[in-house]
C-alpha cells in the first residue's frame, strides 16, 4: 500500500505544477521576468527569459523570424509564412493598456521574408527571397507604400537552391551588403562527385555563395548592379557592421551525416576575400567529392572562430543597452540548430574592432548534458553562453528555435522563435542561482 501511495503521489507532483504543464511546443510559465511571464528555460545567472507572445490560432505571425523596433514600443516583425513562395507577411505588434499583444498585418502574399532594418535616410527596408523593398509601417495602408529597392535577386525556389533566404547590412557609406546563399549543399552531383568547371572550380559558384555591394546612390535608391564583396560562403544569414567598419559573418556549414562535423565559423569579411565554400571547412578539411588539390585549403581566408557543428548562427549584433552593462560591446548570435548544440543564445567577448576573442582548447556544451572538444589548434568564442537550459522539457517548454535577436530601447534582448512560433525577451532576473 505504501508504494501504491508514493507512487500516486509522485504522478500528482509531475502532473500538479508550480507552472502549468502545456502541450507540446508550447512555453509553460512560472512568474515574473521583468514585468512578462517568465519561461522555465533555466538561464545564465542574473537574466530571465520571458514570453511575450506565442501563437496558438489565426491572429500574428505563422513563424516569426526579422524583427525591428519601432516607435512607442512597437515591434515590425516578418514572417516566413512557411518555406515556400508568397505566403509570407510583414506585421506591426503592439501592446495595450493591459500589456496584451496585439496584431497588424501591414502586407502580404511576399516571398519568405526576413531581414528588417534602419537604413541611412531612416526608411525601413526588408528583405524578400528575391529582393529588397521598403514600406512605411505608419501609413494608413502600408501595403500600399511598399517600394522595391534592389529586384532580380536569384530567385532561390527552396527545391532548386538549398539556401533560398536574402539578408543585409548597410555598409558605413550606406552600400547594401546582400547575402546570396549557395545553390546546393557542397556542389557535388548525385554520386558525390564534384560539379567541376574546366578549371576546377564549382560549377555553380559564380553568381552564387557570396555577399554583393550594391552602392548607394543616395535618397532611398541603390545600384541594380552589383559587385562582390566576397565569395566562397555558403549562406550568409547573419551578418552584422560594427563601427569599426568590421564586418562579420556567420557561415551554417554544410550537411555531412555525422552531428560533429564540419564545424559552423565566425569570418571577418573583407573586400575580395574567399572563404571556403564548397572545398574546405573547418580550418582545413577538404569536404568529400573535391580533392585536396581543388580545395586549396590554405588559399582561403580562415575563420576568425569556429562554432559548433550545426549549431546554426542566424543572426549578429553588438549588445549597446542599458539592462545588462556586462554586455555592452559584446557580441550577441542566436544558434538556431536542431543538433546538439542548436538552441542557444551566446554572447562573444571582442576586441576594440568587434572581433570575437578566442582560446584555443575550447569545449562546447551538447544538450541534454555534457561538453565536446573543437579540433586541436582551433579558435573558438571566449564568452558565455545565456541560455544554457533551453532544451526540451517534457510538459514545460520546448527546444529554442532563436532566429533574429533585437536591443529594446530599456536594453532588454527579444528574440524570435520561428519553429515555436513565439517571441522572447531576456532581461534581468533578481534569482539567485
Amino acid at each position: 500500500m505504501k508504494t501504491v501511495r508514493l507512487l500516486a503521489l509522485l504522478s500528482l507532483l509531475v502532473a500538479a505544477p508550480a507552472s502549468a504543464r502545456v502541450a507540446q511546443g508550447a512555453y509553460a510559465t512560472d512568474g515574473d521576468c521583468g514585468g512578462r511571464p517568465m519561461t522555465t528555460v533555466r538561464m545564465a545567472p542574473g537574466y530571465c527569459l520571458g514570453l511575450v507572445w506565442q501563437g496558438a490560432g489565426a491572429e500574428g505571425p505563422r513563424m516569426p523570424r526579422g524583427l525591428l523596433a519601432l516607435s512607442n514600443g512597437d515591434w515590425l516583425v516578418t514572417d516566413l509564412g512557411n518555406w515556400y513562395p508568397g505566403n509570407g507577411a510583414i506585421w506591426r505588434l503592439s501592446f495595450g493598456p493591459d500589456s496584451a499583444p496585439r496584431w497588424r498585418r501591414l502586407a502580404r502574399g511576399l516571398n519568405m521574408p526576413h531581414t528588417a532594418a534602419r537604413g541611412p535616410d531612416g526608411r525601413i527596408y526588408v528583405s524578400e527571397m528575391n529582393r529588397i523593398l521598403t514600406l512605411d509601417p505608419d501609413a494608413a495602408d502600408p501595403a500600399a507604400t511598399v517600394r522595391t529597392v534592389i529586384g532580380d535577386l536569384p530567385d532561390n525556389r527552396l527545391h532548386a537552391n538549398r539556401h533560398p533566404l536574402s539578408s543585409f547590412v548597410f555598409d558605413a557609406n550606406g552600400d547594401l551588403l546582400v547575402n546570396v546563399g549557395a545553390p546546393s549543399d557542397r556542389c557535388v552531383d548525385a554520386r558525390g562527385r564534384a560539379r567541376a568547371n574546366a578549371s576546377g572550380a564549382c560549377f555553380d559558384s559564380a553568381a552564387t555563395a557570396q555577399v554583393r555591394r550594391h552602392a548607394y546612390l543616395g535618397n532611398g535608391r541603390w545600384a541594380g548592379d552589383s559587385t562582390v564583396f566576397a565569395s566562397g560562403l555558403r549562406n550568409s544569414i547573419a551578418l552584422v557592421r560594427h563601427p569599426s567598419g568590421t564586418i562579420l559573418q556567420g557561415e551554417n556549414s554544410v550537411d555531412l551525416t555525422t552531428p560533429d562535423h564540419p564545424y559552423d565559423e565566425i569570418n571577418v569579411l573583407r573586400q575580395g576575400g574567399h572563404y571556403g565554400w564548397p572545398y574546405c571547412v573547418d580550418l582545413a578539411t577538404p569536404l568529400p567529392g573535391w580533392s585536396a588539390g581543388q580545395a586549396r585549403c590554405n588559399q582561403r581566408d580562415r575563420p576568425v572562430a569556429l562554432l559548433p557543428p550545426h549549431a546554426a548562427p542566424l543572426d549578429l549584433i553588438y549588445y549597446d543597452g542599458a539592462m545588462f552593462p556586462e554586455l555592452r560591446g559584446r557580441l550577441l548570435m542566436s544558434w538556431h540548430g536542431y543538433r546538439r548544440a542548436g538552441g542557444r543564445i551566446v554572447a562573444a567577448e571582442t576586441d576594440g574592432e568587434g572581433r570575437p576573442l578566442t582560446d584555443i582548447g575550447g569545449r562546447y556544451a551538447i544538450y541534454p548534458r555534457g561538453a565536446l572538444s573543437y579540433p586541436a589548434g582551433a579558435p573558438s568564442l571566449r564568452g558565455k553562453v545565456l541560455t544554457p537550459g533551453w532544451d526540451t522539457v517534457s510538459g514545460r517548454q520546448p527546444r529554442g528555435a532563436p532566429v533574429v535577436l533585437a536591443i529594446a530601447a530599456d536594453g532588454s534582448i527579444w528574440v524570435t522563435d520561428d519553429r515555436n512560433r513565439a517571441i522572447l525577451r531576456i532581461a534581468r532576473s533578481d534569482k539567485t542561482p
